[in-house]
């Protein structure tokens, strides 16, 4: 089936669900009436409706009749959930969980023996289709489920997949990534203005600065040191800011927030 014309529910209207379903939306791919969101709180429904997504309250009731299943909810409440909406999943149906650390394992348990589970670690950059997710199959999902859940996240970004055993480092790196990259580029924005800029023109420099590196990485291909080499001259300006960045551990505190975020990624999945 082509996820075109495939019926979605997405239980959870956060964040993260929201910018699953309106990027969903605007890449053209998937017609606002396939889709089905669910969540307690109108006002977080109120903006879907509007868009011409099919609305309700309850989890239960929202996934009856669609072929795909995703579960964009806090991983606290995940067997809570699990609970409310386990007895009415039928066979056919396939599950797709973006709560982080909660495996395949535990929800294959809650849920009925023929139901394929895919995990998956998207981003809130899918409201603007530039999300990066990894998926990874749980022990019932076979290559149409795994291939249904590609086309869903192809949608509104990146999709690579792993194995389920590296799910909690992609967590800790990309699922948390945005949050370091806000923080990195709040932190130039404010050397900008220290150094003189307004601060309009130096977050202005500073966004358009990392959308053009990381593109360079991608479309390149190279390694960064070496792109990095290809900018800093001996002697000058550059590799004067790079040493204080040394010097101050940026490379280091940026590796020890990944592992620290992994780790809690393992704590939520009880591990």
């Amino acid at each position: 089936m082509a996820i075109g014309e495939c019926r979605i529910a997405v239980v959870g209207a956060g964040h993260m669900g929201t910018a699953l379903i309106l990027g969903a939306i605007e890449a053209g791919g998937l017609p606002p009436g396939n889709l089905t969101a669910a969540d307690p709180s109108e006002a977080a429904l109120e903006p879907l409706a509007g868009r011409g997504v099919r609305t309700m309250p309850s989890a239960a009731a929202a996934i009856a009749g669609q072929e795909l299943i995703v579960l964009a909810v806090k991983p606290q409440v995940a067997a809570e959930l699990l609970s409310a909406i386990g007895g009415c999943v039928r066979a056919g149906q396939v599950v797709v969980s973006v709560m982080a650390g909660v495996s395949t394992a535990f929800l294959e348990a809650q849920l009925p023996p023929a139901v394929p589970v895919i995990r998956a670690m998207p981003q809130v950059l899918a409201r603007l289709g530039a999300a990066a997710t990894a998926i990874c199959a749980g022990a019932r999902a076979a290559a149409a489920h795994r291939e249904l859940a590609r086309q869903f996240f192809a949608l509104v970004g990146t999709v690579v997949e792993v194995p389920e055993r590296l799910m909690d480092a992609v967590t800790g790196l990309a699922g948390s990534g945005p949050a370091y990259a806000y923080t990195i580029i709040q932190a130039l924005t404010d050397a900008g203005v220290w150094v003189g800029l307004p601060r309009d023109v130096a977050q202005t420099l500073t966004a358009q600065t990392l959308i053009g590196a990381a593109r360079m990485v991608l479309e390149r291909g190279q390694h960064p040191a070496s792109l990095r080499d290809e900018v800093t001259s001996p002697g000058g300006t550059t590799i004067a800011g790079l040493f204080e960045l040394e010097a101050g551990g940026l490379r280091a505190a940026c590796m020890r927030a990944v592992q620290a975020a992994t780790e809690r990624s393992r704590a939520l999945g009880g591990r």
